[in-house]
This record gives structure tokens, C-alpha cells and sequence, in this order.
């Protein structure tokens, strides 16, 4: 029987090494938190709570007594909607103090490649050519920014302090709004916040609602020529309206980092598309020091039967 006084968890990932990345082998630093990969586990009854990233379809069925699934991202819709956790399973997200600020540096880099053409001195450096280009004031850029958690926020307030004109479409209004920001909010927010827009900077939580949100109804709004900053869920992209827009000059290109299918598979043609900057998925993280900080506390939590301090609400999806 398992010690009463300790809990057990298991990391749950298709693609990724958590427990090697995120260092988190607990041995000799917890004796009440065990925490095993599936191929250790020997007793999956005894199994109470999962740290996960992308688990497979089948990744839970083999424990029963689950009661608390912890994503170490920040997004928790690969959670939120699997088929296989049951709806009485907390869920939880490392929140890491850190992962704003290197999202708001990611946008930022992005803003400011397209507006300062750096992609064009890349290629001015290849043919030996000194040749300057034009500079305007920031404020003549309009970036719309959707979304407005932790991450939106500190985008807002990044692009904002280097003199871009910003839009925000958030839920409300909020309480420590950057001056010189101009927030939208209510069901128009977003249609408000793109029009005109140079610029879109994604950072949405996936719901139902925002779910295929960059859409042709969308980039019709922006300027001909406007560029995306894909930086939220992968399902919040339209592709065949994306493509569109790409080939009509709607938009003269996009940074993405995030994709409905990770890794981006070899040979899909964003890969060799020149109009596309792509990473994988690096925008921001979480740091390996907040991720196993924050699940040891949640184990601990759940083993003492006290509220889950990183716990989700399953309705709003974030």
C-alpha cells in the first residue's frame, strides 16, 4: 500500500523529455512527492496527479485515481479538451513570473524586424551593399494586440514603451491601463482593434470562441500588406484563409511560432515559404525552476487537500 503520507504523479508527454528538461527528479529533494515517468510506474492506482505537455489520446487511461493534471505551459487547451481526462481532474498551469517578459521580448523583436526592414539588410549584407533605408517615427505603425492576460500585458506595455501606436482587444478594461494605449473591449473588440492595423500581435487564450479567429474576416480589416505575430495557439490560425491573404498581399508575411500539429512536419510548405518566419515554439517558456517549483506545490497541495493555487477555471479556459 502506498504510504499515506507521500503522493505519486507521472509525466505525461508524446514528445518531450519533462523530467530531464525541467528537472524534475525529485529524489532527494521531496520525500512526500514521487514522480515517475509511465515505463517506472508500477502501481498506476497509487497514481494521483500528471505533469504534462501534449499527452497522447491514451496518455491518463492507465490511472484511474487521477486528480489533478498540471501543464508546464501556460496554455491548457490540449488539457481542457482531452478526450481521456475526466471532468471531475483539476487542472492546473505553471505560472512562471518570467515567461511574459520573454514573450514580450519575442514580439517585440518580430514588430521591429518588419518595421526596420531587417530582413532586407540580411540580404544587403549577402550582396555587399551599403544602401540605407528610410526611417519613420514608431507611432506611425499601429499594432493591434489581442489578448490582454499576463502575456498580452506585458507585450502591450513592451511595444508601447518603444513608441508603436497600440490597440489592445481585451475582456475588460484594465485597472492599470499604459498610457497612450488605446484598449477595446466587449463582442467588437477585436474587429476594432484590427482595423487599420499594421500589425497584429496574436497572444489569445484558445476557447471556443477564439478558436480559427485569424481569419479572412479579420485580415480584410487590416492594411494591405500588414504582417501577423502568431504567438498564441496554433488552432486560433485559418490556414486556408492565412494562405490567401499571403497570396493576395493582404498580408505581406508572419512570424509563427506556434502550429495546430507541433513539431511542423518536414516538408509542409510553410517551411519554404520566404514570406514566413518561423520558430518552434520558442516565444516563450517556462523555466525549469518555476516548473518544478510549482508542481512539487501543487503535489503538496493536493496531498494536504488544500485549494490548488494553480488550478484553472475549466469554464473560461485559462
Amino acid at each position: 500500500m502506498p504510504n499515506p503520507g507521500t503522493i505519486h504523479g507521472v509525466l505525461l508527454s508524446d514528445t518531450f523529455d519533462l523530467k530531464t528538461f525541467y528537472s524534475l527528479d525529485l529524489t532527494g529533494r521531496a520525500d512526500d512527492v514521487r514522480l515517475y515517468n509511465p515505463d517506472e510506474v508500477t502501481d498506476p492506482e497509487a497514481i494521483r496527479f500528471a505533469v504534462c505537455w501534449l499527452p497522447g489520446p491514451d496518455a491518463f487511461a492507465a490511472y484511474p485515481n487521477l486528480e489533478m493534471a498540471m501543464s508546464v505551459g501556460a496554455g491548457v487547451d490540449d488539457l481542457l479538451g482531452h478526450p481521456g481526462l475526466g471532468k471531475d481532474v483539476a487542472i492546473c498551469r505553471v505560472r512562471d513570473p518570467y515567461q511574459a517578459d520573454l514573450m514580450a521580448g519575442y514580439a517585440v523583436h518580430e514588430v521591429l524586424h518588419v518595421e526596420r526592414d531587417f530582413g532586407t539588410y540580411q540580404g544587403h549584407k549577402a550582396g555587399e551593399t551599403w544602401d540605407p533605408l528610410p526611417l519613420r517615427p514608431p507611432h506611425h505603425r499601429k499594432v493591434a494586440v489581442l489578448g490582454h492576460g499576463s502575456m498580452g500585458a506585458a507585450v502591450t506595455k513592451a511595444l508601447a514603451a518603444l513608441g508603436f501606436s497600440v490597440t489592445v482587444a481585451c475582456r475588460r478594461s484594465p485597472s492599470d491601463p499604459v498610457e497612450g494605449v488605446t484598449y477595446r473591449t466587449g463582442d467588437e473588440a477585436i474587429t476594432q482593434a484590427v482595423t487599420g492595423a499594421e500589425t497584429v500581435v496574436n497572444v489569445l487564450p484558445l476557447t471556443p470562441q477564439t478558436h480559427g479567429i485569424l481569419d479572412k474576416v479579420l485580415f480584410d480589416k487590416l492594411v494591405p500588406g500588414a504582417w501577423l505575430v502568431q504567438i498564441g495557439r496554433g488552432e486560433h490560425l485559418n490556414v486556408d484563409d492565412f494562405v490567401a491573404a499571403l497570396d493576395s498581399g493582404q498580408l505581406s508575411g508572419a512570424s509563427l511560432d506556434v502550429f495546430a500539429e507541433e513539431p511542423l512536419p518536414p516538408g509542409h510548405a510553410f517551411w519554404r515559404d520566404p514570406r514566413l518566419r518561423i520558430t518552434p515554439h520558442i516565444a516563450s517558456d517556462t523555466t525549469p525552476h518555476a516548473v518544478s517549483e510549482q508542481a512539487l506545490q501543487s503535489a503538496r497541495e493536493l496531498l494536504a487537500g488544500k485549494p490548488l493555487t494553480f488550478a484553472v477555471d475549466r469554464d473560461q479556459g485559462y
